[in-house]
């Protein structure tokens, strides 16, 4: 496992073709390791008919609403979490 709860992570803002598990609302924003759910087959392999080897730990990431909606009038507090596998994350500040 590459990252550890309550880390700060950034989802890359790469581009996707295809089918992939991490909704393009959250690339290029900062969240925090909430929970490691354990390493399962990836999934943007099993699409295709791949074996999903190897296997990508998934992690639970909390994201500050503010952060990933522009112009958020909800709480300071609201938060939204998402299934993001380790190969999108990288280290955040």
């Amino acid at each position: 496992m590459r990252y550890r709860l309550g880390q700060r992570v950034r989802v890359r803002n790469a581009p996707s073709v295809g089918h992939v598990r991490t909704p393009g609302y959250v690339k290029g924003k900062t969240g925090r390791v909430e929970r490691v759910h354990g390493v399962f087959g990836d999934p943007e392999s099993l699409a295709y008919g791949g074996d999903g080897l190897p296997g990508q730990p998934l992690y639970l990431v909390g994201f500050e609403q503010r952060e990933v909606w522009s112009g958020y009038a909800g709480g300071a507090c609201d938060r939204v979490y998402v299934d993001v596998y380790e190969h999108w994350p990288e280290e955040a500040p």
